[in-house]
């Protein structure tokens, strides 16, 4: 594959493990690397843009590296923010993207304000609804960012109580889940990782504990928003295994509002203010959405990043496979 889109891809994904997201890490690699050995992805394509206004752009991936693709999609959305205020992109056929905090960290960087979410490009429905047994929705994350005068804001959730891939890292490490995770197929809390790889399939619950409607309805909207608005398909029982998203990304200039400086005093202000409350626990700190992402960074960037052997196994694997050295 070209050697900058190689750069990309691979950054995203060391990264993930730097800030903590094992399940957004080089876990990945191998799914990925199926994805491409079965011409499911493809490298060397470009962004085809289908539809631009001064605000808006609509875009094909081309079932290119999602990474890839959706920094391309902010390259483009980024100056009609500036221009205008606010802008949005919408992206479909392309590969999973990796964690949305990524394109909310590069946002506030630059000063700007992201709301962003993806679906599955149709696949990928491990939640059920409340009170159902079979899987429905993806677990359609939300991303919100926002600068401050210091560090920015970074909020980035799935609609579910874990992401799929926190339940893979466990699955590889032959462990089960904390409780409340998942359910079986017959609907019953279960901490078996693997009710979600083997028939009958279980499913992810839904955010909110006893208020799980919550979760599943803003896990239900994303999907339609991150359907709908890219041209790509909800949330389908048809549609096959695919590692692949649907993006919507919005962006706000601050700038083009009340202006950057009030916006980051305001926010540097309530960040300030929310971390000030008193702990219940003496000697411990209140974080805020960005946090342990950036304290992980730190100290993995010190101490290295560990794999499990389930991982590690796999990359070896596939290494001899490729006939890439391993490291010792």
């Amino acid at each position: 594959m070209p050697a900058d889109e190689a750069a990309i891809v691979s950054a995203s994904l060391v990264d993930a493990n730097l800030v903590g997201h094992d399940s957004h890490g080089v876990i990945r690699v191998m799914q990925y690397n199926q994805a491409l050995a079965d011409g499911i992805l493809r490298t060397g394509v470009s962004l085809k843009i289908l539809h631009e206004t001064p605000a808006v752009a609509t875009a094909n991936g081309q079932w290119g590296l999602g990474q890839v693709q959706a920094h391309r999609l902010l390259d483009l959305v980024i100056p009609k923010a500036r221009a205008l205020g606010v802008a949005a992109g919408t992206l479909y056929q392309c590969g999973h993207i990796g964690r949305l905090g990524e394109y909310g960290e590069r946002a506030a960087r630059e000063g700007l304000a992201l709301f962003g979410t993806v679906n599955n490009h149709g696949f990928g429905r491990a939640v059920a609804p409340p009170g159902g047994k079979a899987g429905r929705i993806g677990t359609n994350p939300l991303c919100l960012a926002a600068p401050t005068r210091d560090e920015p804001v970074v909020l980035d959730i799935g609609t579910s109580v874990c992401a799929e891939g926190k339940v893979r890292v466990l699955y590889n490490k032959g462990v089960p889940v904390p409780e409340g995770w998942l359910l079986d197929a017959d609907g019953k809390p279960t901490t078996n990782p693997g009710v979600l790889y083997h028939d009958p399939r279980g499913t992810i619950q839904p955010l909110g504990g006893s208020q799980a409607y919550k979760g599943f309805g803003l896990g239900l909207l994303l999907d339609m928003l991150a359907g709908g608005l890219s041209g790509s398909p909800c949330s389908r029982p048809e549609i096959g295994a695919r590692s692949a998203n649907a993006v919507v990304f919005a962006l706000f200039d601050p700038a083009q509002f009340a202006g950057i400086e009030h916006f980051c005093q305001e926010t540097g202000d309530l960040a300030a203010n929310v971390r000030s409350s008193p702990p219940v626990t003496p000697g411990t700190t209140i974080t805020l959405p960005g946090d342990p992402e950036r304290l992980t960074r730190e100290r993995r960037r010190r101490e290295g990043i560990t794999l499990d052997d389930g991982t590690w196994g796999q990359l070896t694997t596939l290494a001899d496979r490729l006939k890439v050295k391993v490291p010792v």
